[in-house]
């Protein structure tokens, strides 16, 4: 065997490896859209548009929220709270209660929480989340986006922050 047949064979590899990757490996990658560590959500209903902080660390998503009127409604469970948007505007949402959750806080202890379903836009993704709400003043975003909403969805820059707008057709 010749030194150019050698070089052929000791090359098949890599380039077996490359292409195996191209079609394998890379759309799965590459089909994510990146965003930065914050960017602007559009939450629905209403169409609120609000800054979120975008938490790997978090296993599930939380928003603000220091005033919940809890009703019945239908023999249901229901919450009132109001939602504030980049603006400072206020919308008033009202969503069926789904339950109630425990969430180990950073720091150590645990929080009870309640849970309600909105759908939430980031980029071109859309997908009605669970979400429980929480007093999150004094913190610099009134909205968390977890694990679960970005799995299978996002890359996510930690020195980008605004990478993209709410482009969503789905949201009412």
């Amino acid at each position: 065997m010749d030194s150019t047949n050698k070089k052929i064979i000791n090359v098949f590899p890599k380039i077996f490896m490359s292409l195996l990757f191209t079609l394998i490996i890379s759309p799965y990658v590459f089909a994510k859209e990146v965003i930065g560590w914050v960017e602007n959500v559009q939450v629905a209903p209403g169409k609120v548009l609000i800054k979120a902080k975008i938490d790997t660390g978090a296993n599930s998503s939380s928003l603000h929220c220091d005033c919940i009127n809890k009703f019945i409604r239908d023999g249901e469970s229901w919450v009132s709270f109001m939602l504030t948007d980049v603006d400072g505007n206020q919308v008033t949402v009202e969503k069926k209660l789904l339950r109630k959750v425990k969430v180990k806080r950073h720091f150590g202890d645990s929080q009870r929480r309640d849970v309600i379903r909105l759908g939430v836009c980031i980029g071109s993704h859309y997908e009605e989340t669970d979400i429980s709400l929480v007093d999150r003043t004094g913190l610099n975003y009134s909205m968390l986006i977890g694990r679960k909403f970005l799995s299978g969805n996002f890359l996510v820059d930690p020195s980008a922050t605004f990478t993209t707008s709410p482009n969503c057709r789905d949201v009412e």
